[in-house]
């Protein structure tokens, strides 16, 4: 199927626009996976270890890794709802052809991101546009779930561990969730700020640590949810074993 249907017309990676039933059993959330097809298997099999099934990504899904096709393919065989980054609007609204770099860095960026283009197809580009900016979860306790890529009030700008009080307020908008569940920043990190639970859920594919992958693991409870990080590590290269 996956063969044929290289866009994920089955099993889409994307958030419905329909309210759900609470969750009630644990679902895990990763983010920035950016084409990391070997993270992202490593924390899927961690994830299988532990019995969560139902899977959130939080954006920047495809963009700086060799297999981008088959990241995006591999979260549609599992069901995973998704959120977008910017590298994710990106990919779906910018032509390679349009970009003008000015040293060898740009350059090497703009041939990664032509070579990404050309391997996802015009296909998953329009499902990458279609993805929302954020996604909201009920909770088996009444509270709320709200995943995006930075932050509620601009998905682009990110909530930083060390982002002030006041700061983290004005970008969690005027209608907030109970638990705020992001990435961008690539570093895990959890913060209570007045009535607010905000999760950093870190990065799949590049974690600044290297070689390592992120994953958050949410247990709804009665009264409150238990919340897990960790990471897993993988190996690149051809002397991984």
């Amino acid at each position: 199927m996956q063969a044929s249907d290289p866009a994920g017309r089955v099993g889409q990676c994307y958030a419905r626009g329909m309210a759900h039933a609470p969750e009630a059993a644990p679902i895990a959330f990763l983010s920035d996976i950016h084409g990391n097809l070997l993270a992202l298997n490593t924390v899927l099999a961690e994830l299988e270890r532990l019995g969560v099934k139902r899977l959130y990504v939080a954006g920047d899904l495809l963009l700086g890794g060799e297999e981008p096709l088959e990241v995006w393919q591999r979260l549609q065989a599992l069901g995973a709802i998704c959120t977008r980054g910017p590298s994710d609007m990106a990919l779906a609204s910018v032509d390679p052809q349009s970009l003008v770099p000015l040293d060898d860095e740009q350059r090497r960026q703009a041939r990664a991101f032509a070579e990404t283009r050309t391997a996802i197809g015009d296909l998953v580009a329009e499902r990458l546009r279609r993805l929302p900016e954020q996604h909201r979860i009920p909770l088996l306790d009444g509270r709320e779930v709200l995943m995006t890529h930075g932050s509620p009030a601009e998905p682009d700008r990110e909530i930083s561990h060390d982002l002030p009080d006041e700061e983290v307020l004005a970008l969690l908008d005027d209608d907030p969730a109970d638990i705020i569940v992001c990435g961008s920043t690539h570093v895990p990190f959890q913060r209570t700020v007045e009535e607010y639970h905000v999760v950093n859920v870190g990065s799949v594919g590049a974690a600044p640590e290297g070689q390592i992958a992120h994953y958050t693991v949410l247990t709804p409870r009665m009264s409150g949810a238990d919340i897990l990080q960790d990471w897993v590590s993988y190996e690149e290269g051809p002397d991984a074993s």
